[in-house]
């Protein structure tokens, strides 16, 4: 009997399109703090199997730049979040770009910062939260960002060379 179930399951996953799906998740600040530092971001987001969604770029909504943040990074980024938080997974800022300025922003001092994000859900408020780590190795929380969910969008369909002319 087991066996049928995951051969089902086999059949299924064989099934639905191995592509990845790529989406923008715009977010409007919540609070004064929020506002100052972003007023608003999108998040580049790429939902695989099952609806897992992993951030890959964070794009100033009311100005021009983006920086490239990668899923992972230090546990100590998250050890220093406030009492409370339910935030987990954390983020790697790219110092290359635009991400420079927006780690400098965040965590004006540090040498390397981090952003820990909840689960992201398109519909749903989100919590971000920056932590730093300063130059002799110690970790503290920068600040922490309140946004509401404010719409989604798809990738456009890629035009081909013909469509291009």
């Amino acid at each position: 009997m087991l066996h049928r179930v995951f051969a089902a399951v086999i059949l299924i996953a064989l099934a639905t399109p191995a592509a990845a799906d790529t989406r923008y998740l715009a977010f409007d600040p919540s609070d004064r703090v929020t506002t100052a530092l972003t007023r608003g971001v999108t998040l580049e987001v790429e939902r695989g199997w099952f609806g897992a969604v992993s951030v890959r770029r964070i794009i100033s909504t009311t100005a021009r730049g983006s920086a490239t943040i990668a899923r992972g990074g230090p546990d100590e980024a998250r050890r220093v979040l406030p009492e409370g938080a339910g935030e987990s997974a954390v983020h790697s800022i790219a110092m290359d770009g635009d991400g420079r300025g927006l780690a400098r922003a965040l965590c004006p001092g540090a040498e390397a910062t981090f952003l820990v994000v909840g689960r992201v859900r398109a519909g749903r408020p989100m919590v971000i939260h920056a932590a730093g780590r300063w130059p002799d190795g110690t970790f503290r929380h920068c600040v922490t960002l309140s946004y509401n969910y404010r719409g989604e969008w798809s990738l456009p369909p890629r035009a081909t060379v013909a469509e291009a002319d």
